[in-house]
């Protein structure tokens, strides 16, 4: 079973270095895939010698992962972020969930990598909430068969919730699995933005978008909770 991970990235300089070197190590026998949006920092340099393709595409994360996912070698595709750390068992985790034939993919749980309150109250919510509104994201380190990723056209070309609307479809497709072992996420974002303002805007967006809500308002809250007055 030959896996082939897509990593999109954007200006990830400052990570991808650690991220790659981590992975290499982990993943050994996977394909790595780097499909840069057209960053200006040097993150396409800087992956060089640690991945197997380095892709350069116009900027989109829907657009970044299914050009990876199209140049592909393995029949199982693995959608990472560069900020995340997986576990050292992730390769065999997938390969045992994908020996039952009716599993057409799966998801890891995540761990914000600090050890304050409140970011084990954002753990759970991730996993709880995601699994009453039947919502996972990008962070959760996507996986599946290709012939199911074919199946269901890959990622659909929005600008938000692409990897939810993926998800959605993967989950109509066949069984999807969780795997226990979590994915260790870094705490950046919530530090930049604030843990609590953060958790309460993916919160809410995930509601409304399970409730069908306009995506336009979806970008709004998405909005307030990346830009900080």
């Amino acid at each position: 079973m030959k896996v082939s991970i897509v990593v999109p990235v954007l200006n990830e300089k400052k990570v991808i270095l650690d991220f790659l070197t981590n992975l290499r190590e982990r993943a050994a026998k996977a394909e790595i895939i780097v499909v840069d949006g057209g960053s200006s920092d040097g993150t396409a340099e800087s992956t060089l010698g640690l991945c197997d393709q380095l892709l350069r595409t116009a900027s989109g994360r829907a657009w970044q992962m299914n050009t990876g996912a199209s140049r592909a070698r393995g029949d199982v595709l693995w959608f990472l972020h560069a900020d995340t750390t997986i576990p050292e068992t992730a390769i065999a985790n997938i390969e045992d969930a994908l020996t039952n034939s009716q599993t057409i993919g799966g998801f890891f749980r995540i761990r914000v990598s600090e050890q304050d309150f409140i970011y084990r109250l954002t753990d759970s919510f991730a996993h709880y909430a995601g699994l009453l509104l039947r919502i996972r994201y990008g962070d959760h380190g996507l996986f599946c068969r290709r012939e199911a990723f074919e199946r269901i056209g890959g990622f659909p070309d929005v600008s938000l919730m692409e990897d939810a609307d993926f998800f959605r479809k993967l989950r109509r497709a066949g069984r999807v699995v969780v795997i226990p072992d979590s994915i260790i996420v870094s705490p950046r974002r919530y530090e930049s933005i604030g843990p609590a303002r953060l958790t309460f805007a993916y919160g809410l967006i995930s509601l409304l978008y399970f409730l069908h809500s306009p995506r336009s308002l979806l970008h709004s809250i998405y909005r307030w909770a990346c830009c900080r007055p």
